[in-house]
């Protein structure tokens, strides 16, 4: 069973039904009611997503791997690894487009995180800003519409949730503010303690209305 968009509840829904906390006065831009309703927070199979793209948090090779890679491989079936064959793989921090054949979505971007290093935690917050930038920019380049996050680098590349969670949705806000292409992002998370980290950070990037300035 897939799952559109629509049927996901935006951050301006989990505001009025309570479900996400409105206790949260560091807020570090302004209340806007309409990019409130472009931001979902999805526990849910990003397989599943009926989005125009989905985010795949691949490795530099792009030809599948464990994880999210391995499950949206095998769902969306062996053409996409001969689409992959032919990319020349991806740097870290690198996006690469492809169709999304077996699955509901429309197209796969293909990212690669970065391996986490405390010695080095400049240049992995560039290159973790520039995989949701890149994609961001496929999709508005592809036509806009719905994008599904996985959360890069959380798993076995060792990215701490908190920080990586930060970036995240910070690059969105950013990005959402000259742009009106991109109709919804979607983060996808696999477990209860992920979604609680995006609930609990994302009121300070996209406030409620009562803090509204």
């Amino acid at each position: 069973m897939t799952t559109s968009p629509n049927d996901i509840p935006t951050l301006a829904d989990l505001y009025n039904s309570n479900e996400i906390s409105k206790a949260n006065d560091d807020s570090k831009y302004n209340y806007d009611e309409a990019l409130n309703k472009r931001i979902s927070i999805w526990r849910g199979d990003i397989t599943k997503l009926e989005a125009d793209v989905i985010v795949n948090a691949a490795n530099s090779s792009l030809l599948g791997g464990g994880g999210v890679d391995g499950a949206i491989h095998r769902a969306a079936g062996s053409n996409l690894l001969e689409e992959c064959k032919t990319l020349g793989g991806a740097k870290t921090g690198e996006t690469k487009l492809t169709k999304a054949y077996k699955l509901p979505s429309k197209f796969i971007a293909h990212t690669v995180g970065p391996i986490y290093s405390s010695s080095k935690k400049e240049e992995c917050e560039l290159n973790l800003k520039s995989c949701y930038s890149t994609s961001l920019e496929l999709c508005k380049n592809n036509g806009g519409g719905s994008i599904g996050f996985s959360s890069i680098s959380t798993g076995v590349y060792g990215y701490p949730i908190q920080d990586a969670t930060e970036i995240a949705i910070e690059t969105t806000r950013t990005i959402l503010e000259k742009d009106e292409t991109i109709t919804r992002v979607i983060y996808v998370v696999f477990s209860q303690r992920d979604e609680d980290v995006y609930k609990s950070i994302i009121p300070k990037y996209f406030p409620p209305s009562s803090l509204s300035s």
